[in-house]
């Protein structure tokens, strides 16, 4: 059997030795040409041995690990990243501009928070549903978006494409001052405090008593559900959960994001969008904060030191960062999760991943994929339509509605 090791400096040896000799021969009369297609030769290999690999798998249980492997053949497939733009800042950086935005259209709800303010929440009834027609039983799957996203993100659209033909009802849950809507307290949001998140959840299942209820969230709106999760144990409707990209250990991704690299490519943008949310509500906010001390940070964590742990009554930055961690909840999370994440994820760095949590919780499912990196996952020659973390999530959500009774005790 040949080794499928892969060994570049060899390869470019003999890379090297081949084009020399065909330059020289003129292979189809041309040495150009021989260059392209043996370059193209070596790169072709190059990817299908170390870039398009199976994802990793891992669970607390046998019961959830088969369920998944049954339920979501996705899990156990090759994972081919778009051949021209598979590394991870590409990835990242590409998706909002080459992913379509499927037409989606909307029904906001405004909702009275306990503190006075208000949440906005967006509507897709898919009252054409034939699947589900009852109104009253379609099944409902609330998302939630990144830390500045709204349920305008392309890969929000795209889930609640997915839901759409599923038959299923979504929700999108905006964090407070995102999406156009007032201010009416000098409070926003953060990945630790779930009030709002649990508001939003009493309140769909009030509204819809009968309908099947699970949830999705993307970096820190995973890591908001995992949080949730972690605090409210058994004691939720939730029937499923999925997260994507989330960062599970905030010191380790604000460290990888302050390298110079991501920080010029992410960090910084990333700080002026937090701070361009703050100045739209300025007339509220400068009240009870330095604004302008705020809109002088340079990173997010200046950002939260300034601003987000201060809102949220704690005593250092790096008490909210522990607190905002989702990893150390994970041991309390009693309903079926699973959790996508790339390995060269560079908001959520690989060392950083729960692997070893993960493996002590049998509610728990971790699908790692090599490539794909913060919210890609990207694939196909022209990635216009459905990504790989479309594809997991649509299998997943109708595993969970459908098939969730195999579900139940998952300890057993």
């Amino acid at each position: 059997m040949i080794s499928l090791d892969f060994n570049l400096n060899v390869l470019t040896r003999d890379l090297s030795l081949y084009l020399e000799n065909q330059v020289k021969v003129g292979l189809f009369g041309s040495g150009v040409l021989s260059l392209v297609l043996g370059f193209s030769a070596a790169y072709a290999y190059y990817y299908l041995i170390s870039v398009a690999k199976k994802p990793q798998l891992i669970s607390g249980g046998k019961k959830f690990y088969q369920f998944l492997r049954d339920q979501c053949p996705v899990v156990s497939e090759t994972y081919y990243p778009t051949f021209w733009c598979w590394e991870s800042r590409i990835q990242t950086l590409l998706r909002p501009f080459v992913t379509a935005k499927p037409g989606v259209s909307y029904r906001n709800e405004l909702i009275r928070a306990a503190d006075g303010g208000q949440i906005s929440l967006d509507w897709f009834d898919n009252d054409d549903s034939a699947s589900h027609p009852n109104s009253a039983t379609r099944p409902t799957v609330l998302l939630l978006p990144g830390l500045t996203g709204t349920s305008r993100e392309s890969y929000i659209l795209h889930m609640v494409q997915q839901s759409r033909e599923l038959g299923y009802r979504c929700a999108v849950f905006n964090n407070r001052g995102v999406s156009g809507e007032t201010l009416l307290t000098p409070r926003t949001y953060c990945a630790a405090n779930t009030e709002d998140l649990e508001a939003v959840i009493e309140h769909i299942q009030r509204t819809n008593e009968d309908a099947p209820l699970m949830a999705a969230g993307v970096s820190m709106g995973g890591m908001m559900l995992a949080n949730y999760l972690g605090k409210k144990g058994r004691e939720t409707c939730l029937k499923g959960v999925v997260v994507f990209s989330a960062g599970w250990d905030v010191f380790a991704c604000t460290a990888s994001l302050e390298k110079p690299l991501d920080r010029f490519l992410f960090n910084s943008y990333l700080t002026s969008c937090l701070q361009a949310g703050v100045d739209r509500h300025k007339s509220v906010l400068e009240k009870s904060y330095d604004i302008d001390h705020v809109m002088k940070a340079k990173t997010i964590r200046e950002f939260d030191e300034r601003f987000t742990s201060i809102m949220f009554g704690y005593p250092t930055n790096d008490d909210y960062y522990h607190d905002a961690s989702p990893i150390h909840k994970l041991k309390s999370v009693q309903v079926p999760m699973l959790c996508l994440n790339a390995a060269d994820d560079v908001f959520s760095p690989c060392h950083a991943i729960p692997v070893e949590a993960v493996k002590q919780n049998p509610n728990l499912a971790l699908l790692i994929t090599c490539h794909g990196g913060h919210i890609g996952f990207l694939e196909g020659l022209w990635p216009r339509r459905s990504t790989y973390m479309d594809r997991v999530f649509k299998q997943f959500a109708k595993a969970v509605i459908e098939q969730g009774g195999d579900l139940n005790d998952l300890s057993s």
